[in-house]
Parts: structure tokens; sequence; C-alpha cells
């Protein structure tokens, strides 16, 4: 039923708390792992999965998200009916930009009415995460859902930041409570609770009337999760999916992340780097796709003293050059060049990134092409960080895209 399937990712978000790194481009189009986009794992399990149908919802900041789709994901065959789109902001019913998540497909509604998919698969594309999403359109079809909401059980200390889900026996959504004080413990465990991933399949013609009556609807916040979904339990068929079960194909690393924060953002990157990472990007058959310009190889090579790059447990992308530095625990986008005696710990440098001699970089994260001056200290003086960067919650500096020294 894949091929009866139509995708839609909403990437319309401002990524404010992803400042500086959203400053000038959308959430979903930020670096992740030393060569991909966040939004390259959505459209990798719709890839894997069979969806070749694939709407992405833009809004702000949407040039380098557009870009990357055309360089990188111009994989499909419009002859076959097979397409990556973006879609920005239709303003068919008024001037307005997306009020909410059901108003971002609302106004893309008559993308939904010509397509002759029977089923909408709603995503977000600032997760990251793996998943086989033809099992999740299988056990909807097997059950009869008219809506299935995946999720997954997380500490019921979390739960407050998701919508928390009551189900009974056989997976039929009983109760959904958007970002409640309390949330509703497991039946068989009372310190956990289950919450939705943001992740809904709808039949469509269900989804469209019942966008049109949230549209009519003025006390509406066009929310999905806080307007949408509890309005429909009780009179539809929603069910329960969840989240790394045997069904899929892929190895199940129950894996997903909302890379939202700053903090939440540096420590999956650098959980990339764990001896077992938590994220399995290895597996041959469930490979994540993205834009990979035609850089040589990386290499160290003494710097201008003689003393040799190394590299300790770091991701090296392509044309990186290791000029007599050292870089531990660190992961190195393209083109990147640390040079004689800098040092570079626990640190996410963007493409063009250079770090000049006897520098120090430590607990940080460099957007692109920015020049780190010679013995320039980051990471080491707090309080001289704070005054000239983004500095996050947990110590965590941000340099913002070619920033000045």
């Amino acid at each position: 039923m894949t091929d009866k399937t139509l995708a839609i990712i909403l990437a319309g978000g401002n990524g404010s708390r992803l400042d500086p790194l959203t400053r000038d481009r959308a959430k979903p189009a930020v670096p992740f792992g030393g060569k991909y986009r966040i939004i390259d794992f959505t459209l990798g399990n719709c890839l894997h999965s069979g969806i070749r149908r694939v709407l992405v919802l833009s809004q702000y900041k949407s040039h380098s998200l557009q870009k990357h789709l055309r360089d990188g994901w111009t994989i499909f065959n419009p002859e076959l009916g097979e397409y990556i789109t973006l879609v920005p902001p239709q303003m068919r019913t008024g001037a307005n930009w997306y009020a909410g998540t059901a108003d971002a497909i609302y106004q893309s509604r008559y993308l939904l009415e010509r397509s002759s998919a029977e089923l909408v698969l709603v995503l977000a594309g600032d997760h990251i995460y793996r998943m086989d999403y033809a099992a999740l359109i299988r056990q909807h079809r097997t059950r009869g859902g008219e809506i299935s909401v995946v999720c997954m059980d997380v500490d019921i200390q979390e739960a407050s930041r998701f919508g928390v889900l009551s189900v009974d026996a056989e997976q039929r959504v009983t109760g959904f409570d958007e970002k409640p004080r309390s949330a509703v413990a497991l039946g068989d465990d009372p310190s956990r609770a289950l919450v939705s991933m943001g992740i809904y399949l709808f039949d469509k013609r269900l989804l469209i009337d019942t966008l049109e009556r949230d549209n009519a609807d003025a006390a509406s916040g066009h929310d999905l999760g806080q307007d949408i979904i509890p309005g429909l339990i009780g009179r539809n068929r929603v069910f329960a999916y969840r989240f790394g079960g045997s069904l899929g194909r892929v190895s199940q690393d129950r894996y997903w992340r909302d890379v939202g924060t700053l903090d939440a953002y540096y420590e999956a990157n650098m959980a990339l780097l764990d001896p077992v990472p938590p994220l399995d990007l290895y597996q041959p058959d469930w490979t994540i796709r993205t834009y990979q310009a035609q850089h040589p190889p990386a290499r160290t090579v003494p710097g201008e003293s003689g003393s040799q790059g190394v590299f300790i447990n770091s991701i090296v992308a392509g044309g990186t050059i290791i000029a007599g530095g050292g870089v531990h625990h660190s992961i190195l986008f393209p083109r990147v060049r640390v040079n004689d005696g800098a040092i570079v710990e626990d640190a996410i440098l963007f493409e063009g990134v250079e770090v000049g001699a006897q520098a120090h970089v430590h607990h940080c994260i460099v957007d692109k092409g920015v020049r780190i001056p010679p013995g320039t200290e980051i990471g080491v003086d707090a309080e001289a960080d704070r005054r000239r960067f983004v500095v996050s919650a947990k110590g965590v500096v941000a340099i913002a895209k070619d920033t000045r020294f």
C-alpha cells in the first residue's frame, strides 16, 4: 500500500531554539553527523519504505532546504508519478502563513485532493530516527484503522514534553493529552508513559474533511496534536503503533531524537562517537542518503613545526586537512582545516571552518565558513564566550555562520 500513500513532511518551523544555526536556514536543513542534513533521515525512511510521493511543506528561510532537496534528492521519476516537492505557503484562503501544523496541511489540501493516494502519512522534518513506514501502513490496514499514531514509551518524568496517549488492550487510542502537567502511566509500568512521536497516518478523505471543520473553527489553534487528534478519538478508529517493533525491515535501535535545542542537537551528534552508537548509520540496506560534493579524501599532514596531524575517535568528512593539529572526539564536516598546534576537542565544525595555528576549540559548534584566528581560545573561558557568542544552557558554545573575529 505504499504506492497509495502520500507523505507530507512538515518543515515550516522557525527553529528559534537552535539559534544561531537557524539564522540562515530552516531547521530541517541544519547539518548533522558530519555529512547529512536533519531532513535526510525522514526522507531516507520514505525512500526505503517505498514511499515515492513526498510533499515538503516549507516556510521560514527555505532556500538552503530547497537547494539541498534539488542537489541531493532529485532521484525520483516524475513519469512514474514519483516526486519530492517543496511546497511553500499557498495562501489560497488568505494572505496568512501557516498558523499551525494542521493549517499547513489545510493550505495545501488541493494537492491532497488531486492525488490518487488513499492514505496520508504526516511526518516531521526535524527528527533523527530510522523507521520502516511500510510496516506502519500494513498494521493500519490490518486493523481497519482510520488514523494511526506512532508512539513510544518514555520515562514518565519526561512525558509532559509530548502528547501522552492512553490505549486499550487492542491498542486503540482512548485518550490523547498534549503536553499535560501529569502524564498517565502505562498499565504494566508506572514509571513509563506512552507518548506521540508526531507521526500520523490518516485515511485521506477523513483528513481532508477534518481539516475543513478545523479551519472553520475560530477557537482552534489548528494544531494536529492539540486540536485534530483529540477531537477524533472516540468517534473514529484511532490506533497506536509502537515504534521499534519487529514488523519493519530496519534494525531496531529504537532511536528517536527531537534535536530542537542546541544541547539536544550537540548531544545527538556526540552520541555518534560512542563505541557502539545508539543510532546505527551503517546498516547496508538502510543507508541515509544526502547530497555529497566531490571532495578529495580527508588526510593528516605534518604542520610547519613538523608536528603530525592526528585525530582520535572523530568523524572526519572529505576535503578535511589536519595539518599538524590535533582533533579528539569531534565531528568535522567537509573542507575543514586544522592548522599547526591547534587543538579541537568535543566540537562540531561545519563545512569550510578553519582553525588557526595554536588555537584551542572545545565543547562548541562552529557554523560554516568561520575562520578562527591563531591562538584563539573557545570553550575555555565561559564568561569570555558569553560576551562573544551564543552559549547553551549546558555550556555549549555556538558560533554563527561566517562570523569574523
